[in-house]
């Protein structure tokens, strides 16, 4: 037996697997591309090394895509026949992928924060918590989770930088601007090239609307993103954000070409339909045409990867981009598929099954009016749930997108009740005015807001 970079006993005796198990890891939590070659080689020094199976396992259901279910099944099945071994630690690991496998995210969470309670320094545990959390719109989750952890860290550790970012962006999504800056800032002072860091900070100085700051900063810390995975075309995407905001369009797009849609780079012909990645081009080709912008023909390959991916509903947040992008080039049929999909997916019981159908179908059905012009249905379908969305995950930078096509609706609509409905919601969540966001200043000026 041996112990991890944190002091936490793994089950295997073979010192070379420990250290490139703790390289994985650590390479996860930095967003590095080289994750899985260091897991691999953690496999092939111990093929029996559970914790191991089981990481190979998290990697495969990080990625939110139902192909990669039966990769996540196998691995499993391995950490399971290896489990006669394992600590107590380890076996909840094992229950907590069980869980995420099945679809009940719910005990998944509940078991992580066991871990974290017993393990305060399982790095593991609390990384994915966070993400997940995140990404079921539970950012008090998240923040209760890192102030429970973060006193038992400090900068002896090796992850503290991470935890630093994780407390920043939790802090950012429940408005405590401050602290969050704070405690960004210092996670890039110990990790210049902490990626989540970057995010949280840029997080912060979107909601304060400090936009040539926010390229700044972007630019800036650029050149330490080597070697990171699909998280850099995120921060593009907040870059290009920023440039939107200051109606730099030309700027928006050579950023979606060559930084967070990038066709021809590595990372996107590895993984063409990545969640994240389809989620950052399908918003901002929404937002651009809003603003009257030729986006030309960049649709047509979302709109192709949307209609792949017709009956993959595990991440809640993209049905409703791949609606838009289904609708923005006219296909009908494969929208109607994409919603039968989900009513389908909806029938189970799983934590994602419920959001879907609750939440994520009637949005998408908005969103499928909105597109077809039929906007008085749009408001009449979204508006019960306009409420809940957040429940679908994303921030609020990223949510604001929902707002936007109900907003657009109202207004082509001609509803003011509605147009101030939208107004006053995003007034009381986003800091700066929507007299001065580009994607509600009209309505603002022509609503008396």
């Amino acid at each position: 037996m041996h112990k991890d970079l944190h002091g936490l006993t793994l089950s295997t005796d073979s010192g070379t697997a420990v250290d490139a198990y703790d390289r994985a890891v650590m390479a996860y939590l930095k967003y590095r591309t080289d994750a899985a070659r260091h897991l691999a080689a953690a496999l092939k020094a111990d093929g029996n090394f559970a914790m191991a199976h089981v990481l190979r396992g998290y990697f495969a259901m990080l990625s939110y895509n139902r192909a990669n279910v039966g990769a996540a099944a196998e691995a499993l099945a391995e950490a399971r026949s290896h489990s006669r071994r394992t600590t107590t630690r380890e076996a909840a690991h094992v229950e907590a992928l069980s869980r995420w496998v099945d679809g009940d995210l719910d005990r998944m969470l509940d078991l992580w924060e066991t871990i974290c309670a017993e393990h305060p320094h399982d790095v593991l545990a609390f990384r994915l918590h966070h993400f997940n959390a995140f990404w079921l719109g539970r950012p008090a989750a998240m923040q209760a989770a890192v102030e429970r952890v973060f006193p038992h860290w400090s900068d002896e550790l090796a992850g503290w930088g991470m935890v630093l970012a994780c407390r920043a962006f939790a802090h950012e999504e429940a408005g405590n601007y401050t602290l969050a800056e704070g405690a960004g800032r210092l996670a890039i002072e110990v990790d210049p090239g902490d990626l989540w860091a970057a995010h949280a900070v840029a997080h912060v100085l979107e909601m304060q609307g400090r936009r040539v700051e926010g390229i700044d900063w972007l630019k800036r810390l650029e050149p330490k993103w080597g070697g990171a995975n699909n998280l850099k075309h995120h921060l593009f995407w907040h870059r290009a954000m920023f440039h939107l905001e200051r109606r730099e369009f030309d700027d928006v797009l050579s950023l979606y070409d060559h930084g967070f849609r990038d066709l021809g780079s590595p990372l996107t012909q590895a993984m063409p339909d990545m969640y994240i990645d389809v989620q950052n081009a399908i918003s901002m080709l929404f937002r651009l045409q809003r603003q009257g912008v030729d986006v030309g023909d960049r649709w047509v390959e979302l709109a192709d990867k949307a209609e792949a991916r017709i009956g993959d509903c595990l991440s809640a947040f993209t049905l409703p981009h791949w609606m838009m992008a289904l609708m923005a080039t006219g296909r009908e049929a494969a929208g109607e598929r994409l919603l039968e999909a989900m009513r389908a997916f909806a029938r189970g019981n799983g934590t994602v099954e419920r959001l879907v159908g609750k939440v994520a179908l009637p949005v998408c059905e908005a969103v499928q009016a909105h597109g077809q012009g039929r906007h008085a249905d749009a408001l009449r379908t979204m508006r019960p749930v306009i409420g809940e969305m957040f429940r679908l995950g994303g921030s609020h930078a990223q949510q604001d997108v929902l707002e936007q096509v109900f907003l657009d609706s109202a207004l082509r609509a001609e509803s003011g009740d509605d147009v101030r409905l939208v107004l006053e919601r995003v007034a009381g969540r986003h800091p700066v005015p929507p007299s001065r966001r580009v994607g509600y200043a009209t309505a603002a000026a022509r609503h008396s807001f």
